[in-house]
């Protein structure tokens, strides 16, 4: 019997190692990785130059408190500063800690100007975490079931939907920001139109609210810049960032600008390991392995040829609703509920992952090559089409496919 709490749905498998894009269980299988540890190890597996690194910070020191200047956490400040265009950084261990920052921030800014009850505008299918705050932010009524009574002050529109955002302005005096996924992971690897993100900038300076970006999925590279909102010329106030950032050292970040990065003060909020020494060395080498080895250009290259082939060769595929994404975030929309395909792309080697129960979400390591994309795209093919058969046949009638562009 197993003594870990059963907070986990967990495959059937355990890695003994990795290298590069590669896995090996326990019974010596490889296996292709085309999910990062959900968007996580970008560099891939045992990279050999963030490895150094790691054992010589281990020998040095892991830890000592915040209590204390941490040089390291200095240096890694200023580098996100540099490339996020933000100013000041709180750090700490996840992606919902760095969201959880950000909305004691919003509704610090919101007191601050005399509001008693500050609300936010979240999205519908959003995804921000897990924590009681984060979770009641999240756009998921079957990650929030049972754990009633949620949090007030959150206001939730559709996402991709400016008037809806207009409305609440309009009606409700009591909002202080918009917290956002530009492109939503856990909901479904949704992608905004363009504009939209310029849309909510002019709606937040109208009415004087931070636009708040959780970019912990998307950040750090994977969408072909550091950041998604780089896709644009908008600047946000406030920007989450985690996952991919220690390529599986678990470090978060919540970064700020404008009238949003001085308002926490001694005592506000703190962490116990947030950016703590090995956490944050982590975090400065990952980032110039990204530079240095132009793995965000290696994202919209080898993206691109992924989505390109699956558009391709699933055109003709009745139950293929869509392929989308951006860089090396990938949906492949299909007409029924597909989780059973995760066991299937893992007896032929491929570890893959479907969420919104009719996505299968692509998250490889930004370090593919074109050779190992191509073994994705040929793998996870058949097993749609044979899925998809299969399904079709159940139900005995036929959708419409994926359209070429």
């Amino acid at each position: 019997m197993s003594h870990v709490m059963n907070t986990y749905a967990r495959l059937p498998i355990a890695f003994a190692r990795g290298e590069g894009a590669w896995l090996w269980d326990t019974h010596g299988k490889r296996y292709l990785d085309a999910l990062a540890g959900v968007a996580v190890c970008g560099l891939g597996h045992a990279h050999p130059r963030l490895t150094t690194v790691l054992q010589k910070q281990v020998a040095t020191l892991i830890h000592t408190s915040n209590i204390y200047e941490i040089t390291l956490q200095e240096r890694l400040a200023d580098r996100l500063a540099a490339i996020s265009g933000m100013e000041s950084l709180f750090f700490c261990n996840s992606g919902c800690e760095a969201n959880e920052a950000a909305i004691k921030l919003a509704r610090l800014y919101g007191h601050k100007q005399g509001i008693e009850a500050p609300a936010i505008i979240v999205m519908e299918k959003a995804f921000h975490g897990r924590t009681i705050a984060t979770l009641t932010a999240t756009g998921s009524r079957k990650a929030q079931a049972g754990f009633e009574p949620l949090l007030a002050g959150f206001v939730r529109v559709p996402f991709d939907d400016l008037e809806a955002v207009r409305r609440v302005a309009a009606n409700n005096r009591n909002v202080v920001a918009v917290l956002v996924e530009l492109i939503q992971g856990e909901g479904g690897v949704n992608v905004c139109h363009p504009d939209y993100l310029t849309g909510l900038r002019a709606i937040c300076d109208e009415n004087r609210w931070l636009l708040m970006l959780d970019e912990v999925q998307s950040g750090t590279g994977r969408t072909g810049t550091w950041f998604a909102f780089e896709h644009s010329r908008v600047k946000p106030d406030v920007v989450t960032l985690a996952k991919g950032l220690g390529n599986g050292v678990p470090i978060g970040t919540c970064m700020a600008a404008g009238p949003a990065a001085t308002l926490f003060k001694p005592g506000s909020h703190g962490s116990t390991f947030g950016g703590n020494p090995l956490a944050c060395a982590a975090g400065l080498e990952t980032l110039s392995i990204i530079e240095d080895d132009g793995l965000m250009r290696n994202a919209v290259v080898i993206g691109d040829f992924i989505r390109d082939q699956l558009r391709a060769r699933l055109t003709d595929v009745a139950g293929v609703k869509d392929v989308r994404g951006v860089g090396l975030m990938i949906g492949i929309e299909l007409a029924h509920p597909c989780g059973e395909l995760v066991s299937r792309a893992l007896e032929a080697g491929l570890l893959i992952n479907v969420t919104a129960d009719t996505v299968v979400r692509l998250l490889p390591p930004l370090i593919y090559t074109r050779e190992q994309a191509q073994l994705l795209v040929d793998t996870l093919v058949p097993l749609i089409r044979d899925f998809l058969a299969q399904s079709q046949t159940v139900v005995g009638s036929a959708q419409p496919a994926v359209q070429p562009v």
